[in-house]
């Protein structure tokens, strides 16, 4: 089953339960894909990475406008947003626990033979690759920080 056949057999499901904040947030996973799709370069459809990578920016986005609107205490706007990351989120692989992101990275630095902060750049790149889909960014680049740094 495709993600497109996911997301609209949860959006029907969203609809029979008239639960609004899970319908819009389909809607949107929905809209992206369509967009993606009608590309120049996804002519084929869109890979499976490619699929992650859109969900992916999806939530940074709902977490990021929920981090500023707490920051503005406006938590009945942020609340909303956290949600429809939530609801997003369940699109995506299982995320790795820190530890498990921790032997990633660790690995990577020994098989690259960084040894300081200027090979941070080669560190993220591999660890992005091998963690595609399975952690976020951010998570990555505080691991790597930590350890390069130390």
């Amino acid at each position: 089953m495709s993600l497109q056949d996911k997301v609209m057999a949860e959006m029907k499901a969203a609809m029979k339960s008239k639960d609004a904040a899970a319908l819009e947030a389909l809607r949107a996973v929905k809209s992206e894909l369509l967009l993606a799709k009608s590309n120049a370069e996804t002519k084929d459809g869109l890979t499976e990475e490619q699929e992650i990578k859109l969900l992916q920016k999806l939530v940074k986005q709902r977490k990021d406008s929920a981090a500023v609107f707490s920051e503005q205490g406006r938590e009945d706007l942020a609340g909303p947003e956290l949600a429809q990351a939530a609801i997003i989120s369940k699109f995506l692989p299982e995320q790795l626990s820190e530890e498990e992101i921790e032997k990633v990275v660790v690995a990577v630095i020994e098989k690259t033979g960084a040894e300081s902060m200027k090979d941070m750049g080669k560190v993220m790149g591999m660890a992005s690759k091998e963690l595609a889909g399975k952690a976020d960014g951010k998570t990555i680049s505080a691991i790597v920080k930590n350890k390069l740094a130390g």
